[in-house]
Order: C-alpha cells, then sequence, then structure tokens
C-alpha cells in the first residue's frame, strides 16, 4: 500500500479532503489533472460548452491557432479525463467528489465539452487523414460513454453518430492487402502496429471480436519479433509495389496489443500477453535515477511494486509525438497488473513497471515558480513534469522554458495508471 509524502503539505485549496495512506497515488493523478487542465485547458475560440488543450505553454490563443493542434494528443488528453472521471465517482461508502472541487466543472463534463471542441477545430467531424488518430479518439469515447453510464447520465446521442462514422474509417483501412492489417493513413502506403492494435482493441470493445482476433493474428504472423517478444512498427509498401519492414520498436506500440489481448482472452492470447509484460520489462527499462525528490517520494512504491522491478523505469522516447509514447504503455501495463487471469510475477512485474515509472515522474516534478512566463496563465499552484522520469524536471523543463503538452499527459496517464494499480491491490480484486 502506496503512503503520502511525509514532508508535503496536503493541497486543500481545491476543496478535497486528504485521504489516508491509500488514497496517495489518486490525490497525486488529481495533481496533475489539476496541472494539465489548468495550464493547457480552454475554451476553443472563446465558445462556450467547448474545452481544447493547447499543445505548448506559454503560448496565447492566436499563437495556438497557428500552430498544430494534435488531434491525437487531444485524444489521449480525452482518456486522461475519462480516467480522473472515474476516479471522481468515488469508492464504496465513500461519496463522489470532483478533482478540482465543488465549484469547477467536473472531469466528465471536461470530457464532453473536449469532444465538442475536437469536432469543431477538425472542421465538423471526427474523421481525419491517420487511422491511428481515429482510433484513439474512438477508443476514449467508448470508455467516455461508459462513464456515463456509470454516472447515471444519459449519453449525448452523438456518441452513436462517432462509433458509426469511426466502425466505418476502420473498416475501409483494415483490408487484405499484406494478408491483412490495417493502414495508417489515407495514403494506403504503410500497414503497422500503431493503426493495427488500437483499431483490434476498439473492435474487441464494441463486440467485433472476429475482426479483432484477424488484426491480432496478423501482428502476430508479420510484425512480432520472437527473439525479443515484442511488436515492430510496420510494413510499407513502396510504389513498384515491393515491401519494407520498419524493424523498429517502440514503447507506445505494445500497450495497444497487451489491451486487445487482454480484452479478447483465451490462452493463446493470455499467454502472448505475458510474454509481451515479461519483454517490456526485459527491453524497454532502464534503471531509476537516484537522487531525486524527497526521501518519501523515494521509497514510496506500491506493495505488488516491491520486486526487482520497482528500480527500473520504462524508457521514454523525448518530446513532441514521443512524449506521449511511454504513458500510453502504462495505461495498458496497468490492465496486465491488474488482470487476475494472469501469472502473478506477470501482474508484480506490470504493477512495478507502472509505479516505479510514475514514482520517478512524481520524485522529478518540480513547481512552476512565481514570476515565470507559466505563472499568469496558472489558475493554481501546481507540478510540472520531467519529459524523462530518471531526469528532474527542473533540468529538462527549467523555468523560461517551453512545456508541452504530450510530455504532462504521459506523466498524468502514468499516475492514473499507478493509481488503477494501487486501488486493485487495495481491494484485492482483479481487472
Amino acid at each position: 500500500m502506496t503512503q503520502p509524502d511525509a514532508d508535503a503539505t496536503p493541497d486543500t485549496s481545491n476543496g478535497r479532503a486528504p485521504g489516508g495512506p491509500d488514497s496517495a497515488w489518486g490525490e497525486r493523478a488529481d495533481e496533475a489533472a489539476r496541472s494539465v487542465t489548468h495550464l493547457f485547458g480552454q475554451r476553443l475560440f472563446f465558445l462556450p460548452g467547448t474545452h481544447i488543450a493547447a499543445t505548448l505553454r506559454p503560448s496565447g490563443r492566436v499563437g495556438n491557432l497557428r500552430r498544430p493542434w494534435h488531434y491525437w494528443w487531444q485524444a489521449h488528453y480525452l482518456d486522461c479525463l475519462v480516467d480522473t472521471g472515474f476516479r471522481e465517482l468515488g469508492k464504496a461508502g465513500q461519496p463522489p467528489e470532483k478533482f478540482d472541487g465543488d465549484a469547477r466543472p467536473s472531469a466528465g463534463r471536461l470530457a464532453s465539452r473536449l469532444v465538442t471542441g475536437i469536432r469543431l477545430r477538425n472542421f465538423l467531424t471526427y474523421v481525419n487523414h491517420y487511422y491511428d488518430d481515429m482510433a484513439w479518439l474512438a477508443l476514449s469515447t467508448l470508455r467516455l460513454e461508459r462513464l456515463a453510464e456509470e454516472s447515471r447520465r444519459p449519453s449525448p446521442p452523438r456518441q452513436e453518430r462517432i462509433r458509426r462514422s469511426l466502425t466505418l474509417q476502420f473498416d475501409s483501412a483494415s483490408t487484405d492487402d499484406l494478408g491483412g492489417g490495417t493502414f495508417w493513413s489515407t495514403k494506403r502506403d504503410f500497414k503497422n502496429t500503431p493503426a493495427t492494435a488500437p483499431v483490434a482493441l476498439y473492435y474487441a470493445r464494441t463486440g467485433n471480436t472476429g475482426k479483432a482476433q484477424a488484426l491480432l493474428d496478423w501482428l502476430d504472423a508479420r510484425l512480432f519479433d520472437s527473439t525479443r517478444g515484442l511488436y515492430l512498427d510496420g510494413i510499407r509498401i513502396r510504389s513498384a509495389g515491393e515491401t519494407v519492414l520498419e524493424d523498429a520498436i517502440y514503447t507506445y506500440n505494445q500497450g495497444p496489443v497487451l489491451g486487445a489481448l487482454l480484452e479478447l482472452g483465451g490462452t493463446a492470447n493470455l499467454e502472448r500477453a505475458a510474454t509481451v509484460v515479461r519483454a517490456v520489462a526485459t527491453h524497454l527499462t532502464l534503471p531509476g535515477a537516484a537522487g531525486t525528490g524527497t526521501p518519501a517520494d523515494q521509497a514510496d512504491t506500491n506493495s505488488t511494486a516491491k520486486d526487482t522491478n520497482s528500480s527500473l523505469v520504462l524508457r521514454c522516447d523525448g518530446t513532441g509525438d514521443g512524449g506521449l509514447f511511454t504513458g500510453i504503455l502504462t495505461r495498458y501495463l496497468a490492465l496486465a497488473a491488474t488482470d487476475r487471469r494472469l501469472p502473478q510475477d506477470v501482474r508484480t512485474t506490470a504493477a512495478g513497471l507502472v509505479t516505479g515509472t510514475a514514482g520517478a515522474f512524481w520524485a522529478g516534478r518540480r513547481e512552476i515558480a512565481a514570476g515565470e512566463p507559466l505563472a499568469p496563465s496558472r489558475r493554481a499552484r501546481g507540478p510540472i513534469f520531467s519529459s524523462d522520469p530518471r531526469r528532474p524536471a527542473g533540468e529538462t523543463y527549467p523555468a523560461g522554458a517551453a512545456v508541452e503538452l504530450s510530455t504532462q499527459l504521459q506523466a498524468w496517464m502514468a499516475l492514473e495508471s499507478a493509481a488503477k494499480v494501487a486501488a486493485a491491490d487495495t481491494r484485492g480484486s482483479g481487472n
């Protein structure tokens, strides 16, 4: 069970009372949620009922309109808000609490406004040129729909329209070319794991299990590296028709494959999921840095993670799009950590990777200093997280540096994933 920081003064400025020891990860995830929503969140074009995230701070609204708005970053922002929304519902015997106080919108309300903002910013449609982008949005809106159900609020009619529209896109992109798989973009010259895996997970979660399994089978046949136990990037189709294997291994590609394997279940899929978790621990980790954060930060690990993996952190891939990669992997490792169909050693490994990485992000955080350029856009104090869990934020984002949304979402995802692992460990229950 996690312990709160021994030397930290609990922040109750948002109206929430500090919790007990088992709530430490949730409180940290709330801190990340407040930091990102306060620093990056804004109305789209000042329109009421909308929400969108700036992709860089400090920046002005006009400047934000001139730079890429990153559809898929917004989709992961939505997923993070949904994570927080589920925690807002509370535990058994406890009343619901908003993450940002009673006077401000709930995470679920912000998520709904963000869906509106994405459609408006994307010129009145949810369709774009990249099938992986659309798959991430489809997955996050599915989870938002479930959040609405658990909140006993009616899901807006647009949810069905989103599902229908994006399913048609995935059906058109998942062809027999190269024997199966999903195209990455409308150029249709690259079938890869980044598109095929989240589409497979989407199909699995919407009841199209046959299509989902076929996509996983294609990934296993064409892109699984049996030597390392991980999935390669993809296969390009050149103009003359020849194919070229892109053999890079990225952290985030393993995540949605793992999610789809767990969603479909069955002996073969669960065995492959266990293989992937073990391979991630072997090939995609680095030793954690010593000496960052307070002594309480350094000692803080979930009880399921007190293993050799507690000193490991997941490899990160810098900034830009790569700033999201490791956060995405932690989301699906948390599912493995809480899935009792997997062997205990695999669950312990997954839990250790999640909490070790999240703990390093937390330990390396820094507070925004009064007078630095980020401060005027703040509504409350809060942390900035490093782009690399092995380096403190004061080093990767010193005062005066511009901060990217992607890297802050990554840390938020890791903290939400740790909160999920800790909650399951406290309950002693499975997935």
